[in-house]
């Protein structure tokens, strides 16, 4: 995995005009003298913020306009105009990013500025935007005046960074043929340009912590099953006592120990053996003082399936390589245990995390075993691809018995349907408690990670009642995620909880402006944000 990418804030003030005498950009902040580019922002109808007229201009002003119209640049969000050499100016070259936005009160299409709501600014996406334009290498100044000023700008300026970051990333780790270029060549540099740098310092340094553990999931993902195997993922989990996490590893023995009967049936067929990881971040505490508080944690469990093949009831082959990825949920607990502990969240958090590997053979379970989970409750594998819900019964359990928590979100590529119904734009949002759903999805909005509510109900609950046991573990084909869903909800007795389904926004993602890796992390900053907002104090 790559990580190379260097960004410093500097002041906005100290940029020096970009006149034909004056000095250049490449003066404004860098030791070494070597930024070249310069990015500025422009709204619609050629509006800029008051910083970036200054350091344009009029002749720079002018250039822009003549050079927009021959190629009808308008200023739209998400848009560049890229100017090599640009006449009359010090920097080498010169890229104009639309914003969208028209930064003034004249009247629009008959409407007033009033009438016409404004969309909230993704920062982060304007950010990968940026470095999407400059390419991997670049040597460049932004100057973060956007139009619209942005209602808390140092957060902002910290959006836009981790979003420069995020889209940086790549893993490549095992590519052994590198070209001899990229090889010589060392990573971006940039200066961001704002009014007040410190203030953005200290707010990018939470932000660098988010986006830290994005990666870390990231590649997580990422990983091939033959690396990354349950015990290897608990090895990586450990890693986390660095940062201050308490960190648990229950193997085979211990789970058997504590009744973990549906777990470690998902894993029985496998030469691996599976791992529970039980993580805990206290806000710093130590354990001692949080239980003299009486702190009540909230929780977040994962499923950490490594590989699944389907097991007995085998998937086709076609794309089964993608199966390396149905531990996305696990991996989105590991990273936001370490996105809270490094930016020291003052938050009493549990991450429990399931890893097996669903494999066929000898010892393999089969349709219409019977098994009994922690809670004592006993379920019939009707298929033994439905693995998933199988980790997850035995986590949750544990952790609503074990932790009493205030709330439990549980992650999990868990099924196929969820795709069907959503595609790959929103995840699966489960939940029975009003007010937890609404807190998720309004943190979703925020971080552009989007959930979408569907429902739970009795008629669906009867759609896994078993001849043989007390429940199957699957209802067949019709409502499959609500099912699942239905199946989870037996396991938190009461326990304020939600479950996303992130099987179609998890692994496989479609790229974005911030997102060009294959495991895109999904969770660590949705759910940082709801901790953020509504739980730290």
């Amino acid at each position: 995995m790559s990580e190379t990418m260097k960004i410093e804030f500097v002041a906005l003030a100290g940029l020096p005009p970009q006149t034909p005498t004056g000095d250049s950009p490449r003066q404004a902040g860098g030791k070494d003298g070597s930024a070249r580019t310069l990015v500025i922002f422009m709204g619609k109808d050629f509006t800029f913020g008051a910083a970036t007229l200054h350091l344009i201009g009029d002749q720079g002003e002018s250039l822009i306009k003549k050079a927009a119209a021959a190629v009808k640049f308008k200023g739209k969000a998400l848009t560049a105009l890229d100017l090599v050499a640009p006449a009359g100016l010090a920097a080498e070259r010169l890229i104009v990013v639309g914003t969208g936005a028209d930064g003034g009160d004249e009247k629009r299409e008959g409407k007033s500025k009033t009438d016409v709501p404004p969309e909230p600014e993704d920062y982060a996406k304007l950010g990968g935007f940026v470095i999407g334009k400059l390419g991997r290498e670049a040597n460049a100044v932004v100057a973060f005046d956007p139009p619209r000023p942005p209602k808390e700008p140092a957060h902002a300026a910290a959006d836009f960074a981790a979003g420069m970051r995020l889209r940086d990333y790549r893993f490549d780790q095992y590519k052994t043929k590198k070209k001899d270029d990229e090889e010589a060549k060392g990573g971006a540099h940039i200066l961001v340009a704002v009014e007040k740098p410190a203030g953005v310092r200290q707010a990018a340094k939470g932000g660098e912590a988010v986006t830290a553990g994005v990666l870390t999931a990231r590649s997580l993902i990422n990983e091939p099953a033959n690396v990354l195997y349950p015990e290897e993922f608990a090895n990586r989990a450990l890693a986390l006592k660095k940062h201050g996490v308490e960190v648990t590893v229950l193997d085979d023995a211990a789970m058997r120990e504590l009744g973990m009967g549906a777990l470690l049936g998902v894993g029985q067929g496998s030469a691996r053996e599976s791992r529970a990881v039980i993580m805990r971040w206290r806000g710093g505490k130590s354990a001692k003082d949080s239980a003299k508080s009486k702190s009540q944690p909230i929780a977040f469990v994962g499923k950490g399936v490594c590989f699944d093949t389907g097991g007995i009831s085998i998937k086709p082959a076609a794309g089964m390589e993608d199966m390396k990825g149905d531990m996305a949920g696990a991996a989105c607990v590991v990273g936001l245990m370490q996105a809270l502990a490094e930016r020291k969240a003052n938050v009493d958090a549990v991450g429990a995390i399931g890893l097996v590997e669903n494999m066929p053979g000898p010892q393999a379970q089969r349709p219409g075993d019977i098994v009994k989970s922690m809670s004592g409750q006993t379920i019939e594998v009707i298929n033994t691809d439905a693995e998933g819900r199988l980790v997850l019964a035995d986590l949750l359990w544990y952790v609503q018995d074990k932790f009493k928590p205030k709330f439990i979100v549980d992650l999990a590529t868990l099924t196929g349907a969820i795709l069907v119904a959503l595609g790959q734009e929103h995840a699966g949002l489960f939940t029975n408690n009003d007010e937890l759903g609404e807190r998720l999805i309004a943190a979703g909005k925020a971080t552009g990670e989007k959930l979408w509510r569907l429902p739970l109900g009795a008629a669906y609950d009867k759609m896994i009642d078993s001849k043989f046991a007390d429940m199957k573990n699957t209802g067949g084909r019709h409502a499959g995620s609500i099912t699942a869903a239905q199946f989870l909800q037996r396991f938190v007795h009461g326990t304020p909880w939600a479950h996303l389904d992130i099987a179609g926004t998890g692994m496989g993602s479609p790229a974005s402006e911030i997102n060009q890796s294959w495991g895109s992390g999904f969770g660590v900053r949705l759910l940082d944000r709801l901790v953020a907002d509504y739980y730290e104090g």
